[in-house]
Parts: structure tokens; C-alpha cells; sequence
């Protein structure tokens, strides 16, 4: 099991309101898993994404990561986890306007403490991993929506994480730039690479191998209909 998440709760407070956002969520993700998680806007599926992401701790429950308790982790632990264990796509791709597609895939790596000379080659099979071996010179405003993607999912992977994370990896592409996303993501997964990954859209969900629901802060397994 690469993750636990039992019984979380998240609330916020809103001067003397205790907003409830997540409700006795459990998921639990094997190794080489590629499970959507998906829900309309307002569902709590993003507090969910920045919980098993590190980036927020929830009100209970528990969580476990590759066997380590991860509520249990300072500030800095946490920082930790994020640049070794696990990997971020964002819907607006977060490159840096100024730096290459092999510098901004290096990023990661310069944190780790990677030496120059690694950090370059490193970054370099990792964009021809995602078949950017051609745009490794490029500034992000050279390349397309969907070979930013591409630079920002290179950049993910390159510290060869235990679990790849997608917040709507497609919400800012046209429907051909998302059917190659989602190709790649799958050809990822058929190499042993965990995938979890957010979105409101039943199509881009349905390229996982398991999808679950959001909904009212509750999570459910979607259950294929049954054929009349």
C-alpha cells in the first residue's frame, strides 16, 4: 500500500462557523495505481489534493505514505516528503517564463542538492521521456499548451517520486493537446508510476483505472452501470 487515508476530517473556521469540508474520507491507493478522484467545483476535492500532498494537514484522521505517518512530520519533514516522494502537475503548469524546458525540469533537483552536471542529464531524459527531446532549448512561450504539460509532468517525475500528482493536468488544453496528457499519464502508469488525479470531467477520468467521487465532502467508488 503506498497510501492510507483514514477517517480525515477537514474543517475551517469562519469567525464563529466550523465549516466541515471533508467528511470520514478513507482512500487507499495500492503501488502503480492510477485512480481519478473527481467531483464538481466546491465538492472538496482540491482540499483533498493539497492534504495527500502535504501542502495541509487535515482536522483527524490519519495518514500514511509509503509506511511513514505523515501527520506525525514537522514543516520541514513535510517539505522533504514533497521534493522526494511526490510529484505535482498543475492545471497552469507553474513553468518559469525566463528559464528552458531542460532548466525549469532541473528545478527540483537543484533543491535535492543535485549536482550541475546530473541535474542537466537527469532533466534531460526526462523530457525524452515525455517526448520533448526536441524542446529542450525552448522557453515555455516557444512551446504549445500541451508540451508545457508535457515540460511540467518531466519536471514532476525527474525526482522519480513514489506517487505523481494531477490537479486538472488538462483544464488549460484544447481536447488534442488533452488526449496526448492523458496518453502520456497512461503510458507512465504502464511503466509502474502511481497516478492520482483531480478533475471535474467524467471523460478525463475515465482514462484512469479507478475512479472515485467527491461529493458534499464525502467520498464514494463509482460503480459501473449495469446493463439492462
Amino acid at each position: 500500500m503506498i497510501l492510507k487515508l483514514d477517517n480525515i476530517y477537514k474543517d475551517y473556521i469562519q469567525g464563529k462557523l466550523v465549516v466541515p469540508v471533508l467528511k470520514d474520507v478513507c482512500l487507499h491507493v495500492e503501488k502503480g495505481e492510477y485512480v481519478a478522484i473527481m467531483g464538481p467545483s466546491g465538492s472538496g476535492k482540491s482540499t483533498l489534493m493539497n492534504i495527500i500532498g502535504c501542502l495541509d494537514r487535515p482536522t483527524s484522521g490519519s495518514y500514511e505514505l509509503a509506511g511513514q505517518d505523515i501527520l506525525r512530520l514537522s514543516d520541514r519533514q513535510l517539505a522533504d516528503v514533497r521534493l522526494h516522494r511526490l510529484g505535482f502537475v498543475f492545471q497552469n503548469f507553474q513553468l518559469l517564463p525566463r528559464m528552458t524546458a531542460l532548466d525549469n525540469v532541473a528545478l527540483p533537483l537543484i533543491y535535492a542538492g543535485v549536482h550541475k552536471k546530473a541535474r542537466r542529464e537527469r532533466a534531460r531524459e526526462a523530457l525524452i521521456r515525455v517526448g520533448l527531446e526536441d524542446r529542450v532549448t525552448f522557453n515555455p512561450t516557444q512551446l504549445s499548451g500541451g508540451q508545457k504539460q508535457r515540460v511540467a509532468i518531466a519536471r514532476a517525475m525527474v525526482n522519480q517520486p513514489d506517487v505523481l500528482l494531477a490537479d486538472e493536468p488538462t483544464g488549460a488544453l484544447d481536447s488534442k493537446s488533452s488526449r496526448q496528457v492523458m496518453e502520456l499519464f497512461e503510458k507512465l502508469n504502464d511503466e509502474g508510476v502511481t497516478v492520482i488525479m483531480i478533475t471535474h470531467d467524467s471523460g478525463i477520468a475515465g482514462c484512469a483505472k479507478r475512479v472515485v467521487t467527491i461529493f458534499d465532502g464525502e467520498l464514494a467508488e463509482r460503480k459501473e452501470e449495469v446493463a439492462q
